[in-house]
């Protein structure tokens, strides 16, 4: 008998042997949505994919994305809060086929990523180059703030952009917008009678508009009046005339002098009585 074992005393129980749980084994619960902007596009390339991820439940709509509140997608939320609340350590992961069939702009998918990590449920993408599973309590975090800073880049590059092409679109004479009402040839025959003496709004009545939903009609008298304002400025740039005269500031006393008046009074003061000489 080894010496450690104290024969000849009696028994006694030893400590209790520590319990290691056993890893928990849950499979996660998927829910999917899909959504398109048009009744044109398909759905079913999203759903195959949803499928084939094993989504216990599928949300799918087909809602442009000018509309703000999207019922499928707020129905997908909701349940996938349900199931997290009702089982606290089963994983809960909200599955798109793509990150932009989530939000509209950054600022929805930060709200969103504020949803999903207050509810501790995870997201994941299947396709793009952002593939995988996100944890919002996790590094996921980063991740929707980096989504953030590259949704704004992005509204400012097409911004610029825009802005660009109009910019070049006017250098060819193209300045966009809705068509004009009067055309060259109404505003060559409404400028002619006004010469004539014609009152505007009887020229107004003797214009018919061609195009348009108008078409038919008679233009409206502030139309004829501010067609013929831009002829008669485009008239004046042409001859090198000012376009408008410059309004007169009426000073009443006290008021604060502008810096091209105190330039003046001092350019004035500056300068030699004419009689300075004569009176010397």
């Amino acid at each position: 008998m080894p010496a450690d074992r104290h024969p000849g005393r009696a028994w006694k129980q030893g400590p209790a042997l520590a319990v290691v749980p056993a890893p928990r084994t849950e499979r996660p619960v998927r829910i999917g949505y899909a959504r398109t902007s048009t009744a044109r596009q398909e759905l079913a390339g999203q759903l195959e994919a949803l499928h084939r991820a094993e989504c216990h439940k599928v949300f799918k709509e087909q809602i442009s994305t000018r509309i703000k509140v999207r019922p499928e997608l707020e129905a997908a939320l909701a349940l996938a809060r349900q199931f997290k609340e009702a089982a606290p350590e089963t994983p809960v992961i909200f599955t798109v086929h793509e990150l932009k069939r989530l939000a509209r702009n950054a600022a929805e998918l930060m709200t969103l990523s504020a949803e999903l990590q207050g509810a501790g449920i995870q997201l994941e993408l299947l396709t793009g180059p952002l593939t995988g599973i996100y944890d919002p309590n996790g590094m996921g975090a980063m991740f929707f703030a980096v989504l953030a800073v590259a949704g704004q880049i992005e509204r400012n590059y097409i911004r610029e952009k825009t802005l660009d092409g109009q910019v070049t679109a006017a250098a060819k004479g193209n300045h966009g917008g809705r068509p004009k009402v009067i055309d060259d040839d109404m505003l060559t025959f409404a400028v002619a009678l006004k010469n004539k003496g014609v009152p505007v709004p009887e020229v107004a009545k003797k214009l018919v508009i061609k195009t348009g939903k108008n078409a038919g009609k008679n233009p409206s008298v502030a139309s004829v009046y501010r067609a013929l304002a831009e002829a008669e400025q485009a008239a004046a740039a042409d001859d090198g005339l000012p376009l408008r005269p410059k309004p007169v500031r009426i000073r009443r006393p006290g008021d604060a002098l502008t810096p091209e008046e105190i330039d003046l009074r001092e350019r004035l003061q500056a300068q030699p009585h004419p009689n300075a000489e004569t009176r010397s």
